[in-house]
C-alpha cells in the first residue's frame, strides 16, 4: 500500500542526515575514498532503461561497454547515488540475469522496472516503491480488438508478453479463450512480435505502453484500468521496486530514505521525461 507521503518527507531528512553520520553506514566520504553503487538493468527496455551511444540527456557510461544508460532507472540510481555520495557504475545483464547478480554480490541492487512479487521477495529484498505501474494491452490500430473495453472484449486474442512478468504469467491467463504464444525475452522482443503480426495484442505496463505509442505510432493502447473490466492484480503487482541481496538493511534503508523525500507526482514527472527522450527505436 502506499504509504503517507507527508509523513515520509518529514522524516527523510532525518534519516539522510543519519545515513550522513554513519547510522546505516552510508558516510561522507572524500573523493578518493567514495563507494561506487553498481546498479543492474537490462538497458534495453525503455522507458525504464535503454542503451544509446552518447552522454546526452546525462546517459551514464555502461561498465565494459563504449555505451551508455538512460531512462528512467538510471535518472532514479543517479538520484539515489548522488543523495548518498556514492559513484554510478550501470552494469548490463539480461532480465534473468539480474536477480542472481545481485544474490551473488555482483551488484549491489537491481534498479529495473521490477514488480514487487511474493516470488521475487523470497528471492531478494526490495525498497519501497520507486514507481507505481498500472496494467495495459497494446494492440494495432485496425485490428478487431482496437475497441476493446475490457478483458472480456480479448476473448480469443493471441497475445504475448515478456517472460518472468506479472503480465504473462497472471494477466494473459485471464484473457478468455486466449492463445498464449510463447513469452518473450525482453519488452523490445515483445512489441516486435505486435508490430511483424506474429500476435494480435500484449500485456504490459503504461511507461511500457505509452513509450511504445512513440516508437509504433500504429499502435493502440487500451486501458480497462478502475473499471469493472480490468484486469486482476494486487498492489504488489503493479509496485516497482529497487532490489537488493537479502539481509542488506544498510542499504535498503539509506535508498529508502531517499525515495522517502518523492512523492508518486515526483515518479510521475521523472517517467514523462524519461519517456519524451526515448529512443525513437524499437531496438535500443
Amino acid at each position: 500500500m502506499r504509504k503517507n507521503k507527508m509523513w515520509k518527507k518529514l522524516t527523510a531528512a532525518a534519516v539522510i542526515a543519519a545515513m550522513s553520520c554513519g547510522i546505516f553506514g552510508v558516510q561522507s566520504v572524500s573523493a578518493e575514498d567514495k563507494k561506487t553503487l553498481k546498479v543492474a538493468m537490462e538497458c534495453g527496455y525503455a522507458p525504464y532503461n535503454w542503451t544509446q551511444p552518447d552522454d546526452s540527456n546525462g546517459a551514464v557510461p555502461i561498465s565494459g561497454s563504449s555505451d551508455y544508460a538512460y531512462g528512467y532507472d538510471v535518472m532514479m540510481a543517479k538520484k539515489i547515488a548522488d543523495e548518498l555520495g556514492y559513484d554510478l557504475e550501470i552494469v548490463k545483464l539480461d532480465w534473468d540475469s539480474l536477480v542472481p547478480a545481485v544474490q551473488s554480490g555482483q551488484v549491489d541492487c537491481v534498479i529495473a522496472g521490477q514488480s514487487i512479487t511474493k516470488e521475487r521477495q523470497q528471492m531478494v529484498d526490495f525498497t519501497e516503491p520507486y514507481y507505481y505501474a498500472s496494467i495495459i494491452t497494446l494492440v494495432k490500430s485496425d485490428s478487431d480488438y482496437a475497441d476493446a473495453k475490457s478483458v472480456e472484449d480479448l476473448k480469443g486474442v493471441t497475445c504475448t508478453s515478456q517472460q518472468n512478468t506479472i503480465w504473462y504469467d497472471s494477466c494473459l491467463p485471464q484473457i478468455p479463450d486466449a492463445n498464449i504464444l510463447p513469452a518473450q525475452e525482453s519488452a523490445p522482443a515483445m512489441l516486435v512480435a505486435l508490430e511483424s503480426g506474429k500476435c494480435d495484442a500484449v500485456v504490459t505496463d503504461m511507461p511500457t505502453g505509452k513509450a511504445a505509442l512513440v516508437a509504433y505510432p500504429d499502435f493502440t493502447l487500451l486501458d480497462f484500468d478502475g473499471t469493472d473490466g480490468a484486469f486482476e492484480v494486487s498492489d504488489e503487482d503493479i509496485n516497482i521496486g529497487v532490489s537488493l541481496k537479502k539481509g542488506n538493511d544498510e542499504l535498503k534503508d539509506a535508498i529508502n530514505g531517499v525515495l522517502e523525500t518523492m512523492t508518486e507526482d515526483d515518479f510521475n514527472e521523472m517517467m514523462d521525461e524519461a519517456i519524451s527522450v526515448q529512443p525513437l527505436s524499437s531496438e535500443e
